[in-house]
């Protein structure tokens, strides 16, 4: 069972007195997820092992995507299907954060402004490679709502390969092996355009601009080539906002987690009173129907036969070796008879009306 669904199970009560009025209805569904997962509220599971027929009957998961007992895409399933994309480049990683003036729409309107940055992003690296090779480009965006000490601190964290395909010329134009684009002029756009977005959305706007930092961040470094910048993005990817083994008491009415600082490296904790750490991590839930991970460009999944092709220039430039198509691949659930250690078969479910 998991501490953070323990500690919700325990406290709900207290915490809905408490916080209950600052409750967006996708927290609602993600608490009522996570307190019926695999309690048999959602219904069961039945097994039985041909070898001894044993038979038992399991508790089925919720299946939310913000439960920490539920994963439904783990990060080697998502490394596998990438496989099928990797070129023989560098990959730079792109990171572009709002300033904290801005986080009251990200409490008020998530879904609006989360897509914004997403849209908005992605037109500036493309109007930027446009202008820089006249090709286009493939990328992974990955959004992220939290700090290192789980505040609220919306960014987005995008792998970039380096280099651009021209459609005109059937061409491959390789890209700088330590330079992708300018960060302080990646920052300027990306203030002036989510701005744009967010005064010309009917959902945001904003009382007073001449509050908001004139400097926002954009960074922008090289994370490596080939394979490992993929490995690299993973860590970014389908991981709860907080994992067990990072939450080290819950004693005296109060939790405390450990976090790596990020600017010392250093392990440092933070402790706070049991409904604030709940509340602390829920505000974190993402809208339904909101997609966290995207790719663009010959990147995007519509794009294979685009991306064959260039994967064939490199084959030739480079003498490279197309890497392997993977199917994606349902995982098949096990379970293993506790009577005589034979793999037992699911012949059904029955779910609780």
């Amino acid at each position: 069972m998991s501490t953070f669904i323990d500690l919700l199970r325990i406290h709900h009560d207290e915490f809905e007195r408490q916080f209950g009025n600052q409750l967006s209805h996708d927290s609602r569904r993600a608490i009522y997820a996570m307190l019926s997962c695999k309690t048999g509220q959602q219904g069961c599971s039945q097994w039985i092992c041909s070898h001894c027929q044993h038979d038992d009957r399991l508790p089925l998961s919720c299946g939310h995507r913000h439960c920490p007992q539920c994963q439904q895409r783990t990060t080697s399933d998502w490394l596998m299907r990438q496989q099928s994309k990797l070129l023989p480049v560098h990959y730079f990683m792109v990171t572009f954060t709002l300033p904290s003036e801005l986080r009251p729409l990200a409490c008020s309107q998530p879904k609006a402004l989360y897509q914004s940055m997403f849209s908005v992003a992605a037109s500036i690296l493309k109007d930027f490679a446009r202008r820089k090779h006249g090709g286009e480009i493939g990328f992974t965006t990955v959004l992220h709502t939290h700090s290192r000490q789980r505040n609220l601190h919306p960014h987005l964290h995008i792998i970039v390969a380096s280099g651009s395909y021209n459609k005109t010329r059937n061409q491959w134009h390789k890209g700088k092996r330590n330079y992708l684009f300018n960060a302080f002029a990646l920052a300027k756009v990306w203030r002036a355009r989510m701005l744009d977005a967010i005064n010309q959305h009917a959902d945001l706007s904003l009382a007073n601009t001449d509050t908001l930092p004139t400097k926002w961040v954009v960074d922008c470094r090289k994370v490596g080539y080939g394979l490992p910048a993929l490995q690299y993005l993973s860590r970014y990817l389908y991981r709860g906002v907080l994992p067990d083994k990072d939450i080290i008491d819950t004693s005296h009415n109060s939790v405390t987690f450990k976090y790596k600082d990020g600017q010392t490296q250093a392990t440092k904790t933070r402790a706070l009173p049991t409904l604030q750490f709940l509340w602390l991590i829920l505000q974190h839930v993402l809208p339904k129907g909101l997609q966290r991970v995207r790719d663009y460009g010959f990147l995007h999944g519509n794009a294979k036969r685009l991306r064959v092709r260039i994967q064939a220039i490199l084959l030739h430039l480079f003498n490279w070796k197309m890497p392997e198509f993977v199917a994606t691949i349902t995982a098949k659930a096990i379970r293993i008879c506790p009577c005589c250690q034979h793999e037992m078969k699911c012949v059904g479910i029955s779910r609780t009306i």
